[in-house]
């Protein structure tokens, strides 16, 4: 695959050149692709003409340094399993690139973003809100794609192109997982073997009839540093940290199994 573009001028050029009755997918990314990244892009493969990806790890949206730091993103890996894949063009752009301006133009919202996640990562909304729409306005795709991983993340964004008119239609898609049940995520990487292993717990927590309450009890008695575990909107949430590693997950209320 030769098309891959560090420049947005060299990106548009390439996205002026196609038909315009040929469908565009998304799947923007922080690089560090697993399976669950792999879901996203084959589901864009299979629903558009063109799948572009793009590769940006935004530092403006990691509260903790460290996270930024230990983020375990390998970009040679990720380049030839889209290459594999047969992804049409990959968008992996510097900071400087995205951020003329130093980030001193932002994307902010008022109400979702500061609760949950926004309580615990001050600012990180703020960071994402901003990529995705420069994202979603360099790529000028018909679709993106995104997990529902990231619950609170897929409706702000869906919100955002409400708001602000955007033509980009956001794909949901459902969370994918370990077989443990574990969600899938590139931090997931830096759990020892016997973390894994514990970390299975939190999905299984979730997924109960208990309380908010009693979870975060018996999360914290497993040997887990809880933030919160909370039910909004038909969905229970949650954001646990295990050996340094953070983690979130999320299941619909109504799918949850009975003791």
């Amino acid at each position: 695959m030769d098309r891959v573009f560090e420049k947005v001028e060299d990106y548009r050029q390439w996205r002026s050149g196609i038909d315009g009755t040929r469908s565009i997918g998304l799947v923007p990314t922080m690089g560090g692709l697993h399976e669950g990244h792999f879901a996203l892009i084959r589901r864009s493969l299979a629903e558009n003409d063109v799948t572009a990806v793009t590769i940006f790890l935004n530092r403006v949206q990691f509260n903790d340094q460290r996270d930024f730091d230990t983020y375990p993103a390998n970009f040679e890996q990720d380049f030839a399993a889209l290459e594999e894949m047969g992804v049409d063009a990959v968008f992996a752009p510097s900071f400087e690139e995205m951020y003329p301006d130093g980030y001193r133009f932002k994307l902010s919202e008022g109400e979702l973003s500061r609760i949950l996640e926004g309580e615990h990562r001050p600012g990180h909304f703020d960071g994402v809100l901003t990529i995705v729409l420069k994202l979603f306005n360099i790529a000028q795709a018909d679709r993106a794609y995104f997990g529902e991983k990231d619950w609170q993340q897929l409706q702000l964004v869906k919100e955002m192109t409400e708001a602000f008119f955007l033509s980009t239609e956001v794909v949901a898609c459902p969370t994918a997982r370990e077989e443990s049940g574990l969600a899938m995520s590139s931090r997931n990487r830096r759990l020892s073997e016997e973390g894994l292993r514990k970390a299975a717990l939190f999905h299984q927590l979730l997924n109960t009839n208990r309380t908010p309450e009693e979870i975060c009890s018996e999360l914290e008695q497993a040997g887990f540093e809880v933030e919160y575990v909370a039910d909004r909107q038909g969905r229970r949430l949650g954001a646990v940290a295990l050996e340094g590693v953070r983690l979130i997950d999320n299941v619909e209320l109504s799918l949850c199994r009975v003791d």
